[in-house]
């Protein structure tokens, strides 16, 4: 069977709360059980948040005392991979009967990573990737992952494979993706700008693959009342705006963007529309030109 049901799911993290976040997304996989998808994608720092606006009381050469207890309130919020919340998670994916990308704070000793992790129908967790490159002030807080969690999992719908955010600006990475045979690119993030959709339509025109990119939506009612980033904003204030996206291989949008609220953004895709689309450019295969270019990736 080469057609399978997707989803993208635009949501907002209940920010340095972790139990109730996981609460909300039980919601979320039960609407995306009800539409019988077989792969659903959630948005980038998930569960864990994303902290917007947040300065972590950095400066060069100084941090404050603030800034530290923000760093631990943060650091509390994340999880562990293989803890109970991926075990919860997994039996999200159990219970959808569904592949499932989820984009985490991952918490590793001391360290966080800004992570996706990927879980099987049978709830099992069955890869990760830590985002190679945070952006700008994604430093202060989160760790580089390195080239031993770039994963391209097979599955009965085709091969999956992750770039969080702004990885997908990285031409070598995605090349090494496409080298991997990825045919659902999942793109989580927090970019909610214009140039997001056309940088998705690229990315699926360039690798002629289907991809989901789910964003989150994330309103000042999500993060806690003493959340001096936002001080004085009212609680229905957008401060992440969405725009998740599912993009067919001809860079054609066919789901989305999804605007103004958290949702369950599905479509039906045909896995031979990737075949009809490399006939005329396979960036992995006729059109390659390995004869002039390389590419060595260091995976250990």
């Amino acid at each position: 069977m080469r057609q399978h049901r997707v989803a993208v799911v635009q949501a907002g993290t209940s920010l340095f709360n972790t139990p109730l976040t996981l609460e909300r997304m039980a919601a979320h996989c039960e609407q995306a059980r009800q539409e019988g998808v077989k792969l659903a994608v959630f948005p980038e720092a998930y569960i864990g948040g994303y902290p917007k606006g947040l300065d972590f009381g950095a400066r060069i050469g100084s941090r404050t005392p603030e800034g530290r207890e923000d760093y631990l309130r943060y650091w509390r919020a994340a999880i562990e991979v293989d803890g109970p919340e991926c075990r919860t998670m997994g039996e999200f994916a159990a219970s959808m009967n569904a592949h499932m990308v989820v984009g985490v704070i991952e918490r590793d000793g001391t360290s966080l990573y800004c992570t996706a992790l990927f879980f099987a129908p049978d709830g099992s967790l069955c890869g990760k990737h830590r985002k190679l490159m945070p952006t700008a002030s994604e430093r202060l807080v989160w760790a580089q992952g390195d080239g031993s969690t770039l994963p391209a999992i097979d599955t009965g719908m085709g091969r999956i494979g992750s770039a969080i955010c702004w990885e997908n600006y990285m031409p070598l990475l995605r090349q090494t993706m496409y080298d991997k045979g990825v045919d659902l690119w999942c793109a989580p993030t927090v970019d909610e700008r214009e140039m997001w959709q056309c940088s998705m339509r690229h990315i699926a025109y360039e690798g002629r693959m289907f991809v989901l990119s789910a964003c989150q939506y994330m309103t000042r009612a999500d993060a806690p009342d003493d959340y001096a980033a936002f001080a004085g904003v009212p609680p229905e204030a957008e401060l992440i705006k969405g725009g998740s996206v599912i993009v067919n291989p001809m860079g054609d949008i066919v789901a989305g963007p999804l605007r103004g609220g958290e949702g369950v953004l599905a479509a039906t895709i045909d896995l031979d529309d990737i075949v009809r689309a490399r006939f005329d450019l396979d960036v992995a295969g006729h059109y390659a030109r390995p004869d002039v270019f390389s590419l060595r990736v260091d995976e250990g």
